[in-house]
């Protein structure tokens, strides 16, 4: 057997060094910035940690409360119904688009593609500014509209009901969920194997089977990476409560986020606070591992 050049060995050796010499910032910041708050937060959710005091360490007590919490328990609820309603529609309305948008040539597809993707890059308050002027219980275009149509009889406040609060908190998540999702499907619907499809249609395949059979199996990991990161946007939902409803009416439209928010923030009850991170992360965590599991069984 060929023994390797000393050389060879030695042009290694410093390839290696080089390349993780580049990637040491990054792991740096990575461990100071990501994996030691974790674990911080962990350790901290088995004390009643706030402030001008020392931490007192109290075991599970934390999520026992959590469970007997009836404002915890229907934030989770909340939380739960959004991504139930949010993640569904987000991935079929994007897909539904981007097949009919992919086969446009030039700037039309370009446009419309930066249409869908504009609330993304929009920052957070002016998206919230502009749908509370939306939703106005006052001169609001929904009650302008709704009354002038005489779809409704008088004006609706539709952030300060609870009967409409949490959808409306759903229809705006939409809106800037979409364009991510629209921008990777069209993407995908690309690099698809276009002799295939066509092979399809010769034998008289219609549009429907061709997508079925031929289109869907190859984005499916397009999908799959769509799926976790819309389930995971929507359980960290947080921006549009804290700006458009602050958690009301009456807790209507608490989220997990708003409320770890509310108890480390402003009850400056940390080890409670993160004691609920840690719920969170554990249902993200067995919730993107099952879409992994159906992805893979498919």
């Amino acid at each position: 057997m060929a023994k390797q050049n000393p050389m060879s060995k030695a042009l290694v050796r410093r390839e290696t060094i080089a390349g993780y010499a580049f990637m040491l910032p990054s792991l740096i910041f990575f461990l100071g910035f990501v994996v030691y708050p974790m674990i911080q937060c962990v350790y901290t959710s088995f004390f009643d940690a706030t402030m001008n005091r020392e931490d007192i360490f109290i075991g599970l007590a934390n999520y026992k409360e959590l469970f007997q919490d009836k404002t915890f328990l229907g934030a989770l609820k909340n939380t739960v119904v959004i991504v139930i309603v949010s993640v569904p529609i987000t991935c079929i309305f994007s897909l539904w688009v981007s097949s009919v948008i992919y086969d446009l040539k030039g700037f039309a597809c370009s446009a419309f593609r930066c249409i869908f993707y504009l609330p993304v890059v929009t920052g957070s308050v002016a998206v919230a500014v502009v749908w509370k002027w939306m939703f106005n219980n006052y001169y609001g275009i929904f009650n302008y509209i709704g009354t002038s149509t005489g779809l409704i009889e008088q004006n609706i406040n539709w952030l300060g009901d609870e009967r409409f609060a949490l959808g409306c908190i759903i229809l705006i998540l939409l809106t800037t969920s979409v364009g991510q999702p629209i921008v990777l499907y069209v993407s995908a619907l690309n690099n698809v194997d276009q002799s295939l499809v066509e092979a399809a249609e010769v034998d008289g395949a219609t549009k429907f089977q061709c997508f079925w059979k031929i289109k869907w199996p190859q984005i499916m990991p397009t999908t799959l990476y769509i799926l976790v990161i819309t389930t995971i946007n929507s359980f960290q939902c947080f921006a549009l409560i804290q700006l458009l409803t602050s958690g009301g009416p009456n807790h209507s439209t608490d989220t997990i986020m708003y409320y770890i928010y509310y108890n480390a923030f402003k009850l400056y009850r940390y080890g409670y606070g993160n004691a609920m991170g840690v719920v969170l992360a554990i249902m993200i965590a067995l919730l993107s591992a099952l879409q992994f599991k159906m992805a893979e069984s498919k």
